[in-house]
């Protein structure tokens, strides 16, 4: 077998959301600060198109890059190519990479428990690793800082009307929505439905309301919706199913632990929750997560919370991707019958 470049994945999905995760074969991206190498990555699109695009990836694939870092007290360090962004964090994928780390032998293994700091594009998480028989089974991610934006606000979505919309940052930025008030029980036969209608709410949220973050101002717009369904009580917390629409139109099998996060935020500025408390998040396919607030903390001139969330990755593969120098489709191909219009 003949090839022009050799790239070493690691596959890997937590609570149903792939994310797979390059071990070797590509060269850390230039750049001084993690920030940098991920805002190359972003602009330059030849790795992610290989990665990403049609033969080798799909709608459905997260990639990660393994970096060296660049904190001093970061272990390892990860930037996340989704199938439209290249995000400051990403709880599901962080939970891949952590899941892979140990699970490889990349980081030494502790039982029962393995800590480490790990260095996404928006800053440091903590991670907190339950261990068992060489297996890391659960990956507890202590998030970005997270906040409400706006709360309470109208969105005119075309063939909807108005709705009534929040919107949030958990370590990327959503408009969350009302499930119910749009007839969706967060099912598995609504996906598609779910899907490009929140592409189509994510783009006139864009449009009319906007987003900055307080201290990376390049991230400057809404990423996803989150569709909300009702919460219940449970003993120290809530709990409630949400799937969220991510561009250019599938929906998330996890919980989304950046949506997660955003919604903690917004019941800890609406009164519904405090610090110490859970929210136990139930996707799509029934797969949940796991949320704590930790702490208040504000950020730039906005109050927020420091969020945790848990859940469990599980190792699907080890792949070599490569390319045959006569390919005529080197950097793959996109469609619309998967990619939207």
């Amino acid at each position: 077998m003949r090839s022009a470049k050799t790239i070493h994945v690691i596959s890997c999905h937590a609570e149903g959301e792939v994310g797979d995760v390059i071990v070797g074969g590509v060269a850390p991206p230039p750049g001084e600060t993690l920030w940098e190498q991920r805002s190359h990555i972003a602009n330059d699109q030849t790795l992610r198109n290989f990665v990403l695009n049609e033969p080798r990836g799909g709608v459905f694939r997260h990639v990660n890059l393994l970096v060296p870092p660049k904190h001093p007290k970061a272990d390892a360090a990860f930037i996340i190519m989704e199938p439209e962004d290249t995000p400051p964090m990403s709880g599901s994928n962080s939970i891949c990479v952590s899941t892979v780390l140990l699970d490889a032998g990349i980081i030494p293994m502790q039982e029962p428990f393995t800590d480490m700091t790990l260095e996404a594009p928006g800053g440091l998480v903590q991670v907190k690793a339950e261990c068992r028989d060489g297996k890391a089974v659960r990956i507890m991610v202590q998030n970005l800082t997270s906040f409400a934006d706006k709360i309470s606000v109208p969105l005119e979505v075309k063939g909807l009307g108005t709705l009534t919309v929040d919107t949030a940052y958990g370590g990327d930025s959503f408009v969350v929505v009302n499930a119910g008030e749009l007839g969706f029980a967060i099912e598995e036969d609504e996906a598609k439905d779910l899907a490009s209608l929140g592409v189509r709410i994510t783009n006139a949220a864009n449009e009319q309301l906007g987003f900055r973050h307080p201290e990376v101002p390049e991230w400057n717009h809404i990423s996803f919706c989150a569709y909300c369904g009702p919460l219940t009580p449970m003993t120290n917390g809530l709990t409630g199913k949400s799937a969220v629409a991510i561009q250019p139109g599938k929906i998330d099998r996890s919980p989304t632990g950046t949506a997660v996060s955003a919604r903690m935020a917004l019941l800890a500025a609406k009164g519904e929750m405090s610090v110490g408390q859970e929210f136990k998040a139930v996707s799509i396919i029934g797969s949940t997560f796991l949320g704590r607030i930790v702490k208040e903390q504000r950020i730039g001139d906005r109050a927020g919370i420091v969020p945790e969330i848990s859940g469990r990755g599980w190792i699907t593969g080890i792949h070599q991707h490569m390319l045959d120098p006569d390919d005529p489709w080197p950097s793959g191909y996109r469609l619309s019958d998967t990619w939207g219009a």
